[in-house]
């Protein structure tokens, strides 16, 4: 797939964020600390959105939980923690997966996205 346009870059300020759909994916598109980020908008554990989910210390921690990946790569940092005691357990229903990230680039004041078919 091409690079393509999903958003103005002033539709996504400092700390917003926007799920766009490209083709069958759902995208969520952030704007942490003036960095355009773009991961698939489903936690690979459980398939819980993850446009409600915390960015801490460069990782996006899924609300649910609380599985942490990379922002930048998608990389595991965390898999299924919570809840204690019974989180671990929880995490066997689905084995580790990253989650999937897109590269973005701003051009002419647009957001663009290259997604691999």
């Amino acid at each position: 797939m091409a690079w393509q346009k999903i958003l103005a870059t002033s539709d996504l300020l400092p700390g917003g964020r926007e799920v766009v759909r490209v083709g069958k994916r759902n995208i969520l598109v952030l704007n942490h600390d003036n960095q355009y980020y773009a991961v698939e908008n489903s936690c690979p554990h459980l398939k819980v959105p993850m446009k409600s989910a915390k960015i801490e210390n460069g990782t996006i921690v899924c609300s649910f939980h609380r599985s942490a990946f990379d922002l930048a790569t998608g990389e595991v940092k965390t898999w299924c923690p919570w809840p204690p005691a019974v989180g671990k357990l929880m995490g066997m229903v689905s084995q580790q997966k990253n989650l999937p990230v897109f590269p973005l680039r701003v051009e002419n004041d647009h957001v663009l996205i290259d997604i691999p078919e």
